[in-house]
């Protein structure tokens, strides 16, 4: 049984690359997306309850290797899988795409944590604030004019100022150009997730030559890692 930590672009595309070969598999899902869309294996949604909840859990369904396709900011999720599966003696390896590098006519400012983010942003700012629903806690000291926020769920409770725009991705760069234009955004506040499904909002910023402060990713842990489902392949091929 291979056990897939999901919740990516690259975790559907391994699962269905599994599915095709045939191959025993499940993804497991951090419950964070009130409805999230089908994956081609079986799929567990929720919190393993620990880490004797994960021993149990990966017991139980008799799993014999871990690929941790979390989000690239999903940090605490990789170290705690990644030390677990070292104990357990369980071949792991993090499925964690490329991460985004500035181009000609991208006005970023590289920065380690949200609030070196918040300490860039001036007031009178109107933000698109994309780090994604998990991360507004870490925001919850930003101080603009106004800031934009795109979900897939409205979280219970709501920043101060901030404007929900309820809607799931992939966007295109027009899309989020005229986005961009009609919210009257100055600013856009980014985490390095890597990737092209979310690549839009950046390529539509350098359009209209809106500055974006861009957080850098937490380190990953000390353990086997590629950054394509094609080379997850073929380590499951040699493990």
């Amino acid at each position: 049984m291979i056990l897939i930590l999901g919740g990516t672009t690259e975790a559907r595309a391994l699962a269905q690359a599994l599915a095709d070969r045939g191959l025993s598999s499940m993804v497991s899902l951090a419950g964070v997306t009130d409805a999230p869309r089908p994956y081609p294996i079986p799929t567990r949604i929720g919190g393993f309850g620990g880490a004797e909840g994960f021993r149990a859990e990966v017991a139980r369904l008799g799993v014999t290797r871990v690929i941790d396709a979390t989000h690239p900011f999903a940090s605490r999720i990789t170290t705690r899988s990644a030390a677990l599966c070292v104990d357990m003696g369980l071949p792991f390896l993090c499925l964690q795409r490329t991460g985004w590098a500035a181009g000609h006519g991208d006005r970023w400012t590289w920065v380690n944590t949200p609030a070196e983010a918040i300490a860039v942003i001036p007031p009178d700012a109107v933000v698109f604030l994309a780090t994604g629903a998990q991360s507004l806690d870490d925001f919850a000291g930003l101080r603009a004019a106004r800031v934009l926020v795109r979900v897939v769920d409205v979280p219970p409770a709501p920043l101060v100022n901030c404007t929900y725009i309820v809607a799931r991705g992939p966007f295109d760069r027009g899309t989020d150009r005229a986005m961009l234009v009609k919210q009257g955004v100055t600013w856009v506040i980014a985490r390095d997730a890597g990737g092209t499904g979310a690549r839009a909002k950046l390529d539509a910023a350098r359009d209209l030559g809106l500055p974006v402060v861009m957080i850098r990713r937490p380190p990953v842990p000390d353990a086997p890692s590629v950054s394509t489902v094609a080379e997850a392949l073929e380590w499951l091929d040699r493990s």
